[in-house]
């Protein structure tokens, strides 16, 4: 079949299903769904690919409604064409139907399709069907749907496949708008710039997530002065076992534990408080965190830190010597009531401590190559270091979260 029954770009056109009124919310809800209407997804793909082989049908889509025209977010059996007017749409229907379905066995029969343009001419679509799709606020914004140029009947079962097919479809449409605001929850829980401003130190930072959010926490902040006036500044380096937004969910708290704990407690302390109050959570969901936890003092340049596991910690000398201290201890969730060893060292004027996701370890041939890397552009430039690294992680789209903290004494 070819021509155009969906189509994949505006047009201009009047008649809108349902009155303004109706068209109007469905370019609400659609702007609030925040989705490329005619953009293909694999996800919707998969969809339509499996509604054409169940049903044996030549077409099945997914479209969107807009005020005035119809949009093909997804196809099967058949090349998008141009865009549909709403009122030369056959979804249309299905839209201001109250059972939110349309079958169609005939269409030649039936006087709501017979003098549709895609019924009388090419490609003389003779069976319909098609099922609403609705937001979760209850509007109607577009269709699974099927085609084919044979009457064709589909039986209670068929109908319970078809229902079953769109409500996939309508999640995929909420989870749209899920991982959004997702996403903007988890770019608010990253530190607010590329870099903290700390008087004779270079302090930069990146975390590019695997999807729209992910399970690397990097965190920094600077404490409350203490009596000598002195502001210490903690920072955090963690990997949340997973990916996705479970594993964001986790981050977000383990990150609100440790920023309790690390206020008033130094870093070995802070973890083991954490790892005390995050105990159920991890245990619940059967999840570890990898973390490196330290806490720097600006004016002696002494640096106490824990590695829960972690492992991709690397302290470069001013003088090039390169030293790649142990793990110190297991990850949180693996042992209750476990404890942690602290690690101090005190960095002079050129050296650098930085530490990383093992997401990292997939954008170099190997660990070797990533440390090597590290060791010198990192310690020569590190905001020109880390920069690069992002760009690399998001153009290579990255399998997993690419993380990395740096901090440099100045020389």
């Amino acid at each position: 079949m070819t021509g155009g029954i969906v189509g994949a770009g505006r047009a201009g056109g009047g008649g809108a299903t349902g009155g303004t009124g109706a068209a109007a919310e469905r370019t609400h809800a659609l702007e609030a769904l925040g989705i490329g209407v005619s953009e293909r997804e694999e996800r919707f793909d998969r969809i339509t690919r499996l509604a054409r082989r169940l049903f044996g049908v030549e077409i099945a889509a997914v479209t969107l409604h807009d005020a005035d025209t119809q949009w093909v977010k997804s196809e099967s059996g058949y090349p998008a064409a141009g865009p549909v007017p709403v009122e030369d749409s056959m979804c249309r229907v299905t839209l201001g139907e109250p059972a939110a379905r349309t079958v169609v066995e005939d269409a030649r029969t039936d006087p709501r399709f017979a003098r549709n343009r895609f019924v009388v001419g090419e490609p003389g679509v003779r069976f319909y069907a098609g099922e609403a799709l609705t937001t979760s606020a209850g509007t109607r914004v577009g269709t699974l749907c099927l085609f084919d140029s044979r009457p064709r009947t589909l039986t209670p079962a068929d109908l319970e496949v078809l229902h079953e097919l769109a409500t996939w479809a309508e999640a995929e449409l909420q989870r749209s708008v899920e991982m959004d605001r997702a996403a903007e929850v988890h770019r608010a829980l990253l530190p607010g710039s590329g870099n903290l401003s700390v008087a004779g130190y270079e302090i930069v930072g990146c975390c590019v997530p695997a999807r729209a959010v992910g399970g690397d926490l990097m965190d920094w902040y600077r404490l409350p002065p203490d009596d000598d006036g002195e502001a210490d500044v903690v920072l955090t380096l963690g990997d949340v076992m997973g990916k996705g937004i479970g594993a964001a969910l986790l981050m977000a708290t383990v990150r609100s534990a440790l920023r309790t704990a690390a206020r008033r407690a130094g870093p070995a302390e802070a973890v083991r408080q954490a790892a005390l109050a995050l105990e159920p959570d991890l245990e619940g969901t059967g999840t570890l965190v990898t973390l490196c936890q330290a806490r720097l003092n600006p004016r002696s340049g002494v640096l106490r830190w824990v590695d829960a596991g972690h492992g991709l910690m690397l302290l470069v000398r001013a003088d090039g010597t390169v030293l790649r201290p142990g793990t110190g201890g297991l990850p949180l969730g693996v042992l209750p009531g476990d404890q942690w060893a602290e690690e101090c060292v005190a960095l002079g004027p050129g050296d650098l401590v930085v530490a990383f996701s093992d997401g990292v370890l997939d954008l170099f041939p190997t660990p070797e190559a990533t440390f090597a890397e590290v060791a010198s552009l990192a310690a020569a430039d590190p905001a020109g270091w880390v920069t690069a690294l992002e760009s690399r992680a998001r153009a290579a789209a990255a399998p997993d979260d690419v993380t990395c903290l740096v901090v440099r004494r100045c020389p």
